[in-house]
């Protein structure tokens, strides 16, 4: 009966830490919004964290972009090829990619690079009470560290899935026409004839939550990383990093089914 009761209590304790980190999320979100009204935002630290999101993310997104869109490609050619529908390859590659592939794989690839740093550097400023002293200065640290982050996020993410769509097709283009030796007409008139304004919006919308999601899971669990008493130091913040990491992922892919299945 002890056991028992002892597990039932593990379960409760589980729940109530989960929950109080949800509460805390939302009121850190929150705070981390309203620094925006408050006072003028710092341009030079958000044009400073636009670069490291974007500017810094391209190579590895052109590279990545482009053997998906050649793999895309190759798997559409090969089934429309049974239907004698090789014509829709253009169509089917640019739905793909703008629906769901881009922004998808454009902010995974963005939490592998930059969510695992943010965390990981907030993680490091917290465990040197570097907050800490931010407030004995009153200084807002929503407003000087979190927010330029936040907003260079959203910022970069939409645009940065608009090249991972374009580079996406590009490789279809090269598998579909140059290797595979289809219309280059009927590729791109493809394309025209079927994307329209709802489809671009839907990726736009996706990369824009998406966004919000992959940098706001990781700086709050840098932030209040202090809270878990088990680990400090270094490990704690790989451990908040990795969790971070995973939540990331997860979060992002409940909501791209969710915006889906609400825009569809």
């Amino acid at each position: 009966m002890q056991g028992i009761l002892q597990g039932i209590a593990s379960i409760g304790e589980l729940v109530r830490s989960r929950v109080n980190l949800i509460g805390l999320a939302g009121v850190f979100l929150f705070k981390t919004c309203l620094s925006l009204f408050t006072d003028i935002p710092p341009f030079r630290e958000i044009v400073k964290q636009i670069h490291f999101v974007g500017a810094r993310s391209l190579t590895v997104l052109l590279v990545s972009a482009l053997f998906t869109g050649m793999g895309v490609a190759l798997q559409f050619y090969d089934t429309l090829v049974r239907f004698g529908s090789v014509d829709l390859l253009g169509s089917a590659v640019a739905l793909s990619l703008i629906r769901e592939l881009g922004p998808v794989m454009t902010a995974l690839m963005v939490i592998a690079r930059v969510s695992s740093a943010t965390c990981a550097e907030i993680g490091i400023m917290r465990s040197e009470q570097q907050f800490d002293a931010l407030d004995c200065m009153a200084i807002d640290s929503y407003r000087y560290v979190m927010l330029p982050r936040l907003l260079a996020c959203v910022i970069a993410l939409p645009i940065l899935t608009a090249v991972f769509d374009m580079v996406g097709m590009f490789g279809g283009y090269l598998v579909g026409v140059v290797i595979q030796g289809e219309s280059a007409g009927a590729y791109v008139q493809g394309i025209f004839d079927t994307v329209n304004f709802k489809d671009v919006l839907m990726g736009q919308v996706k990369s824009l939550v998406f966004g919000v999601v992959i940098i706001w899971v990781p700086m709050v669990f840098g932030y209040y990383m202090h809270l878990d008493q088990t680990q400090s130091g270094a490990a704690g913040v790989s451990n908040a990093t990795t969790k971070a990491v995973v939540l990331s992922a997860i979060l992002m892919l409940i909501s791209n089914y969710v915006i889906t299945s609400l825009m569809l």
